[in-house]
């Protein structure tokens, strides 16, 4: 988190690593998601003044909204399919290669990738091109991308406080439950 303000020299530390995080886990079997490939994302909805519902956030790829500093808000606020009209966004290109393409209009050779999460449920999960494991480092990806592969990474790796089995997210840090109950 550090290095992303500081000129991209990360040090290794984990900010989040005493932090707990509002989840949802959803375990769904493939064979519930059907033969073809889905392409996921998610929302997150408040309460408006009207007596209706906002959406403030979104996404299925990390970091998507750090590098869109003008227009965040209204990325946060509609859905991928109106990605296009955004200056950054990241872009599919053939196979699995990706990058970022500054400017507007479509993708080069007309593949546009809004902000969705692929999965086919006949090959295994591995970011960026198919889902996402818990231990994928999707952080390292973006970073990659976003540098044309001046930066590696964070050099953090995923948590080691995963569960093996559902849920999967590792129980709160206790030292911040006892703070909250204070």
């Amino acid at each position: 988190m550090e290095g992303a303000k500081n000129n991209l020299k990360f040090t290794g530390d984990d900010f989040f690593a005493d932090k707990n995080v509002c989840s949802i886990v959803l375990e769904v079997a493939n064979s519930a998601l059907g033969a073809k490939e889905v392409r996921l994302w998610a929302r997150t909805l408040t309460p408006d003044d009207g007596g209706g519902w906002r959406q403030v956030e979104r996404g299925a790829r990390p970091a998507q909204a750090v590098i869109l500093v003008e227009e965040r808000d209204a990325y946060l606020g509609v859905e991928p399919a109106t990605d296009g009209r955004f200056p950054c966004f990241l872009r599919a290109r053939s196979g699995a290669h990706r990058r970022i393409y500054f400017g507007r209009g479509e993708a080069r050779g007309g593949d546009t990738a809004p902000d969705i999460l692929p999965y086919d449920s006949s090959r295994p999960a591995s970011f960026p091109d198919n889902g996402r494991t818990l231990t994928d480092d999707a952080f390292d990806f973006f970073v990659r991308v976003l540098t044309n592969g001046k930066v590696n990474g964070d050099n953090v790796g995923p948590h080691g406080d995963l569960l093996l089995e559902f849920p999967y997210a590792g129980p709160p840090h206790q030292d911040r439950v006892a703070k909250a109950a204070r």
